[in-house]
């Protein structure tokens, strides 16, 4: 029998997806303690995956997206102008910008007045730290997608111009998120969640793309919700050749 290790905190998703996951007769524990032999999966963090799943040789095929993903999308379906560079770089840059770290929570993803308002260094950056810049742009509503295998399972909106809002996917969103899907699915992992929102203005853009291991799902199926999560943080030795290449 499968295992999910989901450890503390508890989030709200934590919750749901184990009841979709004891619904299926998968156990879901905190700890890997006595079930180091149990094909795992993960739903946590990237920094604790590091701490708990490697040093205790836990083959955990843990996918996420290319850092640099959405430097490669058409500027049709971005609408702004996204690079990839270091922290050190984006510190020299006029402003104003929005500035993130491309996968973990490193640096405070925010817009900045300029470059010179960004930390330099601290716990876990420093001047080599990855960080996409973009234009400043504001979206009116964003959307958060659970894709497996280049459709789009399940959804939920969960911002409101910039505020938490959850609330049920509309067939919009779900119908700009499956063309953006039609157009790059091969570059990303089979499981993945990407969030795309409607600027002011009606355009719609893609916002970002996640590892589904650590995404909330805020209105979403969980039970649909946990078929991507459980693909996206398997048992290593059943990762497809198409999915290896987005092995953390």
């Amino acid at each position: 029998m499968s295992l999910l290790l989901a450890p503390h905190p508890l989030t709200s998703t934590t919750t749901l997806l184990t009841h979709a996951a004891r619904h299926r007769g998968i156990e879901v524990v905190a700890s890997t303690q006595g079930h180091q032999e149990r094909d795992l999966h993960w739903y946590g963090g990237p920094l604790m995956a590091d701490r708990i799943l490697r040093p205790r040789g836990l083959h955990v095929g843990l996918l996420e997206p290319p850092d640099d993903w959405l430097t490669t999308l058409d500027p049709e379906l971005t609408h702004r102008r996204i690079e990839l560079t270091t922290l050190d770089h984006a510190r020299r840059l006029d402003g104003p910008l929005f500035v993130k770290p491309p996968s973990d929570k490193s640096v405070p993803a925010a817009v900045y007045a300029g470059g010179r308002d960004l930390p330099l260094s601290g716990e876990r950056i420093g001047p080599l730290t990855p960080v996409l810049v973009s234009d400043v742009v504001e979206f009116a509503a964003e959307y958060r997608l659970f894709v497996l295998d280049g459709h789009v399972l399940t959804g939920s909106r969960y911002a409101v111009f910039g505020r938490l809002d959850p609330a049920p996917l509309t067939p919009d969103a779900e119908r700009f998120g499956q063309d953006v899907l039609d157009a790059c699915a091969l570059t990303l992992p089979s499981p993945v969640v990407v969030d795309i929102g409607q600027l002011v203005g009606g355009r719609w853009a893609v916002v970002e793309a996640n590892m589904a291991w650590f995404a909330q799902s805020y209105a979403a199926d969980p039970d649909r919700v946990l078929d991507v999560v459980l693909r996206a943080s398997g048992p290593r030795r059943l990762v497809s050749a198409r999915d290896a290449p987005f092995l953390r």
